[in-house]
């Protein structure tokens, strides 16, 4: 080992110097190949596994998704329109109930120290992976517990009511009504395709399990080790269909101090750093590079419309008036967002002009209290979720924020939190009073903000954080699922956006950026528009472009 060397990796994390002497060595030369060939992006919190079938957490999204995995089909980034991914191409029957994907030749899956394919993929891994959701007999749907979040919240075991196997490239999905959106939730990150010769060499050993925590698939990086609440490191997949990365190792280190990610990216211990707090202090240093994406999300202050007193409209309306969300704008967002009126965002195509929103005004506010027999106030919980995000970048302040709102209307709050896990789970078994929470569409689909957030089958998988269901809301979600004619979709989301105005199981308060900081060394984009990261097109600087 040179003296180069250890000057060079004493700068970094003990995790990184794990991953470089395994991959490369360390000399001289491989001191400049860890610079160019190798990433580290320091994220929030750690993956809750590695298959994004069975979650929605946006760090595990950000993680794994389509790092590890591709799908059929995919979101173009710049328009946001469907194109070919593993499926070259493919059609659907005019009645809107059959259709037919033709896949992709000469896809191979990872080879790893735990796998070694001997075939590429084919029509069978496609209904491996879609059976394993809808299948109750098929031997990997209970595993891990059998939560298909995503899935269950669009009711995609009522809507694909076969899938066929037609040759070893045809794969024909038959659907028990028309969908308009049943190609738009095949395009999002959970809709990944897994092998079905590992899931029966993995059957065979007696180690179903491992299948989510030991990941195969198709993507531009292979899993190769993690340590919770440390690290994931990934090499590249040399083999990968859309050609190799440029990366050679992608290092994912857990992160969850907001400080700490900043202080690692200007000492370059961190390449890229997701949730960059300082945004001036980041614009200011010529060595680092601040980008944003206009996204599409909300955040918002969900009611539990199962407990007291939130299962009363009138409390949620005083509620609501009672929050000055221009102040929540100004001091949580920098001003880097929009108010919202409702749960889309204005450059969704089904967003309504027609939506005021909800004034803010102390006086209605009373009003609504005194209506609701709630004159003297009351005492209440917000959850409010210990990470950031897009949608909140801070949750804790902006439960503060309401905390002093509602205190004018004789309203007391208990600010409550859990470690995220924790927090996920319990928000899903509806301990919770309110929560600040929010959303990040994973396609530009409108039926993405309604059915996952607000739906009754969305209510009974938890995923649903208001438990709200209202009969009328879904009859216009399905009426407006069962036409492709834009203007009648139109019609009944306005209606849909219209019920949910009057009725108030969510307070919708902001759409904003997403943030991401890197050093000025790194190229490609990353940030996508929707759904998580993409790692494939990311490179470093080379020595060559620095002289």
């Amino acid at each position: 080992m040179t003296n180069n060397c250890v000057v060079k990796i004493a700068r970094s994390a003990v995790f990184t110097l794990a991953a470089v002497t395994t991959l490369v060595g360390c000399d001289t030369s491989d001191s400049a190949m860890l610079a160019e060939k190798s990433l580290v992006y320091c994220a929030e919190g750690s993956p809750e596994g590695f298959n994004p079938q069975t979650v929605t957490s946006g760090t595990t999204i950000d993680i794994v998704a389509k790092q590890l995995y591709d799908r059929l089909i995919t979101i173009e980034s710049k328009d946001n329109s469907l194109k070919p991914s593993l499926a070259n191409s493919w059609h659907v029957t005019d009645d809107g109930l059959m259709y037919t994907f033709y896949l992709r030749r000469d896809v191979q899956f990872h080879q790893t120290d735990y796998f070694t394919p001997t075939r590429q993929l084919s029509a069978d891994d496609v209904v491996f992976s879609f059976q394993r959701i809808l299948n109750q007999n098929h031997p990997y749907h209970f595993v891990g517990g059998a939560q298909y979040p995503f899935f269950q919240s669009v009711n995609f075991s009522d809507i694909v009511n076969k899938i066929e196997r037609i040759n070893d490239y045809t794969v024909r999905f038959h659907l028990s009504k028309p969908d308009s959106a049943f190609l738009a939730n095949l395009a999002t990150d959970f809709a990944v395709i897994l092998s079905k010769e590992y899931g029966e060499l993995l059957y065979k050993q007696g180690n179903t399990n491992l299948i989510d925590s030991r990941p195969i698939g198709s993507g531009p990086y292979k899993f190769k080790d993690y340590r919770s609440g440390s690290f994931v490191r990934y090499y590249a997949h040399q083999e990968y269909w859309r050609g190799s990365p440029n990366l050679q190792q992608l290092v994912i280190d857990v992160t969850p101090s907001n400080t700490s990610r900043l202080t690692k990216l200007m000492s370059s211990e961190c390449d890229v750093i997701a949730y960059p707090i300082a945004h001036e202090k980041i614009i200011e240093n010529e060595n680092l590079n601040l980008e944003s994406k206009t996204a599409f999300n909300v955040g918002y202050l969900g009611f539990n419309t199962q407990k007291p007193p939130f299962d009363n409209t009138l409390v949620r309306k005083a509620v609501a008036h009672a929050i000055n969300k221009q102040a929540i704008i100004e001091t949580i967002y920098f001003n880097q967002a929009e108010m919202a009126k409702g749960i889309l965002p204005p450059n969704s195509w089904a967003s309504s002009d027609d939506l005021k929103g909800t004034e803010y005004s102390v006086v209605k506010a009373k009003t609504y209290l005194l209506q609701a027999g709630y004159e003297q106030g009351f005492t209440m919980d917000i959850w409010a979720m210990p990470v950031q995000r897009a949608y909140n970048p801070d949750a804790l302040t902006m439960a503060k924020l309401i905390q002093a709102d509602l205190a004018k209307i004789n309203i007391t709050v208990n600010i409550v939190s859990y470690e995220w896990t924790t927090f996920l789970r319990r928000l899903s078994q509806g301990e919770h009073q309110s929560v600040l929470l929010g959303w990040f569409a994973d396609h530009p689909d409108p039926d993405n903000f309604f059915s996952p957030l607000l739906s009754c089958a969305s209510a009974q998988t938890g995923n649903n954080r208001t438990f709200w269901c209202n009969q009328e809301f879904d009859m216009l979600l399905e009426r407006a699922l069962q036409t492709n004619d834009i203007n009648q979709r139109k019609h009944y989301y306005r209606q849909a956006q219209q019920l949910l105005s009057e009725k108030l199981p969510l307070l919708p308060i902001a759409h904003s950026k997403r943030f991401q900081a890197s050093t000025d060394q790194v190229r490609g984009d990353i940030l996508t528009a929707i759904g998580g990261l993409d790692f494939f097109n990311a490179r470093k600087q080379t020595t060559q472009e620095a002289e």
